[in-house]
């Protein structure tokens, strides 16, 4: 990676009047918080009962067997008990303060953007600090800290309990939904992919769509992803130390 790219990535930015920031597991890796691809991922590995732990986090087995979804997801909230957001989530927090408009489509759902302070959000998968009940209209906020049985039921019917995110295999809410569709319809002119690798196709949409329409593309992942080849600039850093560097090159704000 020369200092040049950077150079050109934050020139890029400072002109641009609207950025769409696309963040994934990499955008939190530096608040302790484990990716879910790539080496070491927390998905390249079966689960105890011998299925893939993607299959384990799925609709189809959290409806049949929920205690197995739980125990990963139990999991999922260990490794995120006491992280906080990072300087890369404040660094998206202070661009949206001083660009005209920015929006961040996140596949995360530690919540750490809108703690943060970034406002224009798109939680394309949902929020873990939320649990509802799969039967009744009960729901409970900031659940983050609590100790949760080894599976969580509705304190009013007694129907297990889920997190409000979205499973593999469910549709994505259909408000998340129609907020992304909005905000694509009106176009970015700088599209920055950060930590994510970009596997599912709404989330390479944007940047293939951009490429193609001729807007600003980046890639900030140290690997190669399902969208590299299509950017124009690319980024092999960790997410917090480049949007920290991008933010220093565009000086006072």
């Amino acid at each position: 990676m020369s200092e040049s790219t950077l150079d050109q990535v934050a020139a890029a930015l400072g002109a641009a009047a609207s950025v769409l920031f696309i963040t994934g597991a990499g955008m939190s890796a530096d608040s302790g918080l484990p990716t879910y691809r790539g080496i070491g991922g927390l998905y390249n590995r079966d689960t105890e009962e011998g299925m893939p732990i993607e299959v384990a986090l799925s609709g189809e087995v959290f409806r049949t067997r929920p205690e197995i979804t739980w125990r990963y997801l139990h999991e999922l909230r260990a490794a995120a008990a006491g992280a906080e957001p990072n300087e890369g989530h404040r660094v998206l927090a202070r661009l949206e303060q001083r660009l005209p408009r920015v929006c961040v489509l996140t596949q995360n759902v530690d919540g750490f953007h809108v703690r943060a302070g970034s406002r224009n959000v798109i939680a394309i998968h949902g929020r873990g600090g939320t649990l509802i009940c799969t039967s009744c209209e009960w729901r409970t906020q900031g659940s983050e800290g609590q100790e949760l049985p080894a599976l969580p039921r509705c304190p009013d019917c007694g129907s297990v309990a889920r997190p409000e995110v979205v499973l593999f295999g469910e549709w994505l809410p259909p408000a998340a939904l129609e907020t992304y569709r909005t905000e694509m319809a009106l176009g970015f002119d700088l599209v920055i992919s950060v930590g994510t690798t970009s596997v599912f196709p709404y989330i390479a949409a944007p940047v293939l769509i951009g490429a193609e329409e001729g807007a600003g593309t980046v890639e900030i992942n140290p690997d190669d992803t399902e969208v590299s080849h299509a950017v124009r600039w690319r980024l092999r850093m960790g997410a917090a130390e480049a949007l920290v560097a991008l933010e220093e090159r565009l000086g006072p704000g």
